[in-house]
């Protein structure tokens, strides 16, 4: 018989219970834990991909809002969590892009912390006024700010929306009061009455208030327009030339999670994103392209995003906090 080393023999013995454990994820239910407030569009996600992932697997998927502090809360959360794949952070650009730029010092290592596992879809956002606002477009937003410098305000609760804002005032040449909220969904409640006077939120959001004739849409930020609302232009070809923002979700675990165990979460959760419920359920409501990675690929993409923002953060004179 052919000896092996007994090095190899140690470390083969040593895998075993890993891959048996994989094989077997999960045995009890996992919880996905979210930065940002029920309703929004993270939330929503989460919620249409755990559905398909209880249904697959049998085991329930606990949704936990952990909303507030920038994605600092439900982000530490989760990289203090046991390395088991049972507490997965399903997030955006926010907590791993931007605000490793937005903040002097964070209470989490974006990378150092976590185990990527997947990318899982990307989309724009969308510009609303309250419909008693008086600029009936984006010209005419742009005219009254520079009329007033820093008498209107915008409001943001993730860092998308803030840079959306942000950047429209950059490139624009206006001046904005910016009003931080814990959660997007906050934000729009304030803008329903009138306490600020704009924003720039992901279409999950927006979209439904606009539909529902209580938000007027003034502008698409991403470079062509959504097909939830065709009739909407983009912010760029309403008045911004080249005017950009998107948005971004991915789902993350502890670091030293084994890397079978993310192997079997990322077939989990790309075969959900892919699904015809997942689909029906929140991608084409909310017009979110359908956007999966391997967890390598994702860390490549999140290491390119957060040089990205990192530049949008340093053009726009932004001061970390």
């Amino acid at each position: 018989m052919k000896r092996f080393p007994l090095t190899v023999l140690t470390a083969a013995l040593a895998l075993m219970p890993l891959l048996s454990h994989a094989e077997a994820f999960p045995e009890k239910a996992i919880t996905f834990v979210v930065p940002f407030a029920a309703g929004t569009a993270t939330d929503q996600i989460a919620r249409a991909l755990g559905n398909q992932i209880a249904a697959e697997t049998k085991q329930a998927v606990i949704i936990d809002n952990k909303a507030g502090a920038s994605g600092f809360i439900a982000s530490q959360n989760v990289a203090k969590a046991p390395a088991d794949g049972y507490t997965v952070l399903i997030t955006t650009n926010t907590t791993h892009a931007a605000n490793e730029h937005l903040f002097k010092k964070l209470p989490y290592d974006p990378v150092k912390d976590f185990a990527p596992i997947a990318a899982l879809g990307k989309g724009g956002q969308i510009m609303v006024v309250n419909p008693s606002f008086p600029a009936k477009n984006v010209a005419e937003f742009i005219a009254l700010a520079k009329k007033d410098p820093g008498k209107y305000s915008f409001g943001s609760g993730s860092s998308s929306s803030r840079m959306a804002g942000e950047l429209l005032q950059q490139m624009a040449d206006i001046k904005l009061l910016h009003v931080p909220y814990k959660s997007n969904t906050l934000a729009v409640t304030d803008l329903l009455g009138s306490q600020i006077n704009m924003m720039i939120t992901d279409t999950a959001t927006g979209l439904p208030q606009v539909k529902a004739g209580k938000l007027r849409a003034l502008g698409i930020s991403s470079s062509a327009r959504s097909p939830l609302a065709p009739d909407v232009p983009t912010i760029s070809e309403a008045g911004v030339k080249g005017y950009e923002m998107g948005y971004w979700f991915a789902a993350y675990a502890p670091a030293k999670t084994p890397p079978a165990v993310v192997k079997r979460l990322n077939e989990l959760l790309v075969k959900a994103a892919k699904s015809e419920a997942a689909k029906t359920a929140f991608y084409e409501p909310t017009g979110t392209e359908v956007f999966t990675t391997s967890p390598e690929e994702l860390a490549k993409f999140q290491a390119n995003e957060s040089q990205k923002w990192g530049r949008i953060v340093k053009s726009a004179g932004i001061e970390a906090e």
